[in-house]
């Protein structure tokens, strides 16, 4: 006789990620197996996932570790929930920053400052909260189908359209 034992998926995850690159890669890999395995739709994981790694990036080139006054070794906190309606929220928790979390508007040659546009265009909402102790987190809510449509023209550089070029090999 074999007994099956169902194992609960949790709804809510929150781990600590090194202040650095050295665990983006392990935190998506986490989100995305649990997500996954709760029954999140593809779409929404890999919204969710490239969201995690830009705002866990942007902890890390703008804000401190948690508990810590300078940049460098120490943590900051990822936290992805799965409410009731089946609404997913992400945050990202660093220890505080010179600057605050706004979209920027970078140059066509500028090699960042594109990832808030680009959570823009794939969450519901997203905001800044800040606590007491100096702790910034920033909130992202994913929910199903509402990546908007103008997505790719939101993120794309409108001076670099090739779409006639690639038109003139068919």
């Amino acid at each position: 006789m074999a007994f099956v034992v169902a194992q609960e998926v949790p709804t809510s995850s929150s781990m600590a990620v090194p202040h650095g690159p050295a665990g983006v890669g392990q935190a998506r890999h986490r989100m995305r197996e649990q997500l996954r395995d709760r029954g999140v739709s593809d779409a929404v994981v890999d919204d969710a996932v490239l969201i995690l790694s830009e705002l866990l990036s942007n902890a890390c080139r703008h804000g401190r570790p948690l508990g810590r006054a300078e940049v460098g070794d120490g943590d900051v906190r990822a936290a992805w929930e799965v409410d009731p309606a089946g609404r997913l929220t992400v945050e990202v928790t660093d220890g505080g920053g010179p600057t605050r979390p706004v979209p920027a508007t970078p140059s066509v040659t500028a090699r960042g400052g594109r990832g808030l546009n680009i959570i823009t265009s794939l969450a519901q909402d997203w905001g800044v909260r800040d606590s007491a102790s100096g702790e910034v987190t920033v909130w992202v809510l994913v929910t199903e189908g509402h990546r908007r449509d103008d997505f790719a023209t939101r993120v794309n550089v409108p001076e670099l359209d090739f779409t006639d070029t690639f038109d003139d090999l068919g």
